[in-house]
């Protein structure tokens, strides 16, 4: 019995070091933390959905007694990847639609469309993705073809970038659009005095709105298709950009049922019904949900050349793009948006558009603050101007891919002292000492890998341009990483709980097959995501 006694008293030491229950164990990992010191770890401990200590296998293991053992065996883990700004739901009705994306020609476009058009006989016809840029002949597309197939099926194609269109004369019928017909901000292309059925920004949306709008059981396969693509990405959290205040409610509904995991950061669409809804309402904010920003758009893109520039576009003398709106609408909703303290988010690509913002934001802002007002893309900025992003706290909110997708004809349309600071992220990083990256999907591909590319190597999948298209506006992998996680959190107030691998914050974290950190640039692209997890829970195996 005496022998017995030393062999007890261990077990009990044991059980007493074990009286902490987890509910899982990441061990066997290169654990980047992106913590304020960037420091590493192999393994950390979840309970009740979030981060409960971080450190190595065997003490962790000494403290806490977890019900699930996650061996990484060796794979490289980091904080859910956040995309700083997309259209998440946008992405998924497009699943939905004729999908045009890398076509390189105006008839591949037209047989993908009479392909979607025997496989869904009733109804619009709705495509997206085409980019001119892309083909041989470089030049808008008319609707000749589609007037010849679909004489009485309205049909409506956007580009790319959503910003142009092209729509066959049964849509433009329904819509009432006729030759000579102007807009502000937008653009009605003719050609002899008839319609081509281009329009370019506006002018979409006086056929887009004439477009029934989708059942419930659409939008949540919308929803819920997006979402499995985004896992699969290692997303965890996306800033979808631009909604209407009724999505908020549907969105919420599909999260309080556990259908929907995603966590989305909404900005709201700029409309007066968006404002009433959100200023009576205040701040939304659930673990999954957060609604306190909304979406203006100063200007168009420069592919379709609506981009708003200071002096004329170099491949075409006599025009520098517009503003969709009047300034004044945007010096009076700033102030509405500041006194109530909301996040103001302007979509500004041309250095026109940029300056005409960052005026006004001045105005309202009066010097350094935390309202994290948002410049999106900010991808042509005046030398001049580079400065207010740091005085006024200014956030960059910058989509790496926009670079490398746009270098082959940037120049062309900027000419070669303009584009020094267009696409110049690390001089927008050096302003604020932090920057928000994101795809601006389904502008661009999905994948936050070809973001974390794009921002280190400044090159396309193909390793185009050998030396990386600008490589002094290259970011750092501990930039890019952080443009990812922390910075994107913190873009959208939520540093304190997510964006990181660290005590107290959401379990949501994703595994690599490849540890990009290290890897040669050329290998980033082609890493994958093995598992992604939100609140400890895995919600994607790519077993």
């Amino acid at each position: 019995m005496k022998r017995l006694l030393p062999a007890l008293l261990l077990l009990a030491a044991a059980c007493k070091q074990k009286e902490y229950n987890a509910d899982m164990l990441v061990k066997n990992a290169v654990v980047y933390t992106v913590d304020s010191n960037f420091t590493t770890a192999s393994a950390f401990v979840v309970s009740g959905g979030k981060i409960l200590a971080v450190g190595n296998a065997d003490s962790l293991e000494q403290k806490y007694n977890a019900r699930e053992v996650v061996d990484a065996q060796g794979a490289a883990v980091y904080p859910g990847f956040i995309d700083a700004h997309a259209h998440f739901y946008e992405y998924g009705m497009g699943l939905q639609e004729v999908n045009l994306v890398g076509t390189h020609s105006w008839p591949e476009i037209i047989d993908s469309v009479k392909a979607y058009s025997e496989r869904n006989t009733d109804g619009w016809i709705i495509g997206n993705g085409w980019d001119q840029n892309d083909w041989t002949n470089k030049h808008f597309p008319d609707k000749a073809k589609l007037d010849s197939l679909f004489p009485m099926r309205p049909v409506i194609l956007s580009r790319v970038d959503g910003h142009a269109a092209i729509a066959n004369q049964a849509a433009l019928n329904i819509a009432g659009v006729k030759p000579g017909q102007t807009i502000n901000g937008g653009e009605i292309e003719t050609s002899n005095g008839k319609l081509t059925g281009i329009l370019v920004d506006n002018a979409v949306g006086i056929v887009t709105r004439k477009i029934p709008e989708p059942t419930a059981a659409i939008i949540d396969t919308a929803l819920l298709s997006a979402q499995k693509n985004c896992f699969a990405a290692g997303l965890t959290t996306v800033d979808d950009c631009g909604l209407p205040y009724t999505m908020v409610n549907t969105i919420a509904e599909l999260q309080n049922k556990g259908d929907l995991k995603m966590r989305l950061y909404v900005m709201l669409a700029d409309r007066q019904e968006n404002y009433d809804y959100l200023f009576k309402k205040g701040i939304i904010k659930t673990p999954r949900l957060n609604v306190r920003a909304f979406k203006v758009y100063a200007d168009g893109a420069l592919g379709s050349r609506g981009a708003c520039l200071l002096k004329p576009y170099a491949d075409s003398a006599k025009w520098s793009g517009f503003l969709l709106s009047n300034p004044k609408h945007f010096e009076e909703i700033a102030p509405k948006i500041a006194a109530r303290g909301f996040q103001m988010c302007t979509h500004a690509i041309g250095d026109s558009a940029v300056r005409v913002m960052l005026k006004i934001y001045a105005a309202n802002l009066k010097g350094k603050n935390d309202l994290r007002w948002r410049i999106e893309h900010a991808q042509i900025v005046s030398p001049q101007d580079l400065d207010m992003f740091g005085q006024y706290s200014i956030v960059p909110s910058v989509q790496p891919t926009h670079a490398t997708s746009d270098m082959y004809w940037a120049g062309k349309r900027l000419g070669p002292e303009r584009l020094k600071t267009a696409y110049a992220y690390k001089q927008l990083l050096k302003q604020n000492g932090w920057i928000p990256l994101g795809t601006d999907f389904p502008v661009e591909n999905i994948n936050p890998l070809y973001t974390f590319y794009a921002a280190v190597e400044r090159k396309d999948l193909k390793g185009f341009p050998e030396g990386g298209f600008q490589p002094e506006n290259a970011l750092t992998r501990i930039e890019a990483l952080k443009g990812m996680t922390i910075w994107a959190a913190k873009a959208n107030f939520e540093e304190k709980e997510k964006g990181s691998i660290e005590p107290g914050k959401y379990a949501d974290f994703v595994i690599l097959d490849k540890d990009i950190m290290k890897v040669k640039g050329s290998e980033i692209p082609a890493t994958k995501v093995t598992q992604t997890y939100i609140n400890g829970v895995k919600v994607y195996d790519k077993k």
